[in-house]
């Protein structure tokens, strides 16, 4: 028979808010980093490469590169590199993309988990910070080598303004005022942007700014891809404003890019 102690145990076993401590509890197994690759696994698996989180006036734009690598070979040309957290957050995942993709959808579900537990959301910073928190579980994993270091971008809705946050493999958290990028290609990117960004950017000039920063880093990098005009394959690029996370359509991608090239082409030397 279950006494009084094992009822209140259950109980507070049921309410905890964070599902990231109940999968530790009940399947550690299943935690990021728990299973380390075993030492005959593949030298390179499947990596994404270049992300980034740009502010703008109305909150932040998140981009990426659809092109995953594995040594000097393409593994993947239509990877998706930008997720949503929630309504007002998204996950760039750069590393290993195998297990950046795990984290990014256990990410999802803890947010979810604690909405529903607690009635209400984590804030911007509490969410940076348990994503911070999966990071450092993931430790003896990118030891191995499946390195996971996303870029995490949402609307802080008391500060009324787009924020975003770098990690680094040991779950060090911190947060960049303007623009910032990760992955293979993040040096060319963030000197793009550099470049680029200005003070209160309207989404037109933000949206521009990202994708020149992808043009520029698959210009540089070998392991970024640009636009694949053949398969008619574009970087994804995502809002994250006051009205909650939203796609840019790939039509209107597509004509930014064309009109990047055209730019590009017009004045590059002898043109």
């Amino acid at each position: 028979m279950m006494d009084a102690g094992d009822r209140w145990r259950g109980f507070s076993d049921s309410s905890n808010p964070s599902f990231v401590d109940l999968l530790r509890r009940e399947a550690p197994h299943l935690m990021p980093g728990a299973s380390p690759a075993p030492t005959d696994a593949p030298r390179e698996p499947p990596h994404g490469t270049t992300v980034l989180s740009v502010r703008y006036r109305d909150g932040v734009i998140m981009a990426g590169d659809r092109q995953a690598t594995a040594g000097f070979q393409v593994a993947s040309r239509r990877i998706e590199k930008i997720f949503k957290a929630d309504e007002l957050s998204g996950i760039g995942i750069a590393g290993a993309a195998g297990p950046a993709t795990e984290m990014a959808r256990l990410f999802q579900t803890e947010l979810e988990h604690y909405e529903k537990v607690e009635g209400e959301n984590l804030s911007l910073e509490g969410k940076a910070n348990r994503l911070s928190q999966m990071i450092r579980m993931n430790l003896p994993a990118a030891m191995q080598g499946l390195v996971v270091v996303p870029i995490f971008a949402g609307y802080d809705e008391k500060a009324g303004v787009g924020r975003l946050f770098k990690y680094d493999i040991t779950g060090g958290r911190y947060e960049e005022t303007n623009y910032d990028a990760q992955g293979s290609g993040a040096n060319y990117a963030r000197d793009s942007l550099k470049k680029l960004w200005k003070r209160d950017m309207a989404r037109e000039e933000a949206l521009r700014a990202a994708l020149e920063a992808i043009f520029d880093a698959a210009d540089e990098d070998v392991g970024t891809g640009g636009a694949d005009l053949v398969r008619g394959i574009f970087p994804t690029v995502k809002l994250i404003t006051r009205s909650g996370f939203a796609e840019v359509p790939e039509d209107e991608a597509r004509r930014v890019w064309e009109a990047i090239l055209a730019d590009r082409a017009r004045n590059s030397p002898g043109a």
